[in-house]
């Protein structure tokens, strides 16, 4: 692939990935609790790591394909994201005391995190329909080969915004419990605002 064509998707995938939200709310409520932004980010990029073996596999273009599939994970994705939306609403993290102790394993965070990525239909449509923009069958490359090149710089990407946005919760709420309070719930409600919109889009088309 050439540096433009790379270049281009980048630039595009970028605008998605700092658009704000489930994996932001996740991240967000991730940095108000302590040490766990790292496998909260690593949960959520587990998720998009196995869309991209999907799409290096070719499997992204049948489960795209077949409305059962798409309803089925919309429907499991909407709920999900609306149970821990519920569950960030009813027990807020705040800094603190209160929050010295982890309600959550950090393999439990991870796996949240891997949960809110890996059930979101939108990610597997955003494979879909982006990447084949940016693939080029007579470039040269293998096909399998840019598409797990495009995968891997978009959960880079991912990457390194969600632990900025992590980060930057927790350092900037450090002093102010009740604004952490209000953003953690504000989080919380996002993801049921967010699975509530999926599940309504998907039963009523």
């Amino acid at each position: 692939m050439d540096t433009t064509t790379v270049a281009a998707f980048l630039a595009v995938d970028l605008l998605l990935v700092f658009t704000p939200g489930a994996d932001w709310a996740y991240a967000i409520t991730a940095g108000l609790r302590d040490r766990s932004v790292v496998p909260a980010v690593a949960g959520l990029i587990a998720g998009y790591v196995g869309y991209t073996v999907l799409a290096v596999a070719g499997l992204v273009v049948i489960v795209a394909n077949s409305a059962a599939v798409l309803t089925t994970l919309t429907v499991a994705g909407a709920a999900y994201l609306m149970w821990l939306g519920w569950g960030v609403l009813s027990r807020p993290a705040v800094l603190g005391a209160s929050t010295q102790a982890m309600p959550s394993s950090r393999r439990q965070i991870m796996l949240k995190g891997a949960g809110i990525s890996g059930l979101n239909p939108k990610a597997l449509l955003l494979y879909f329909s982006l990447f084949p923009q940016f693939i080029d069958p007579g470039s040269g490359w293998p096909v399998a080969a840019q598409t797990g090149l495009l995968g891997t710089l978009h959960m880079t990407a991912c990457a390194v915004v969600y632990l900025a946005v992590g980060v930057l919760a927790r350092t900037v709420l450090k002093t102010r419990p009740s604004a952490a309070r209000a953003v953690t719930r504000a989080s919380g409600a996002m993801m049921i605002v967010i699975g509530g919109f999926l599940l309504v889009e998907r039963l009523a088309g």
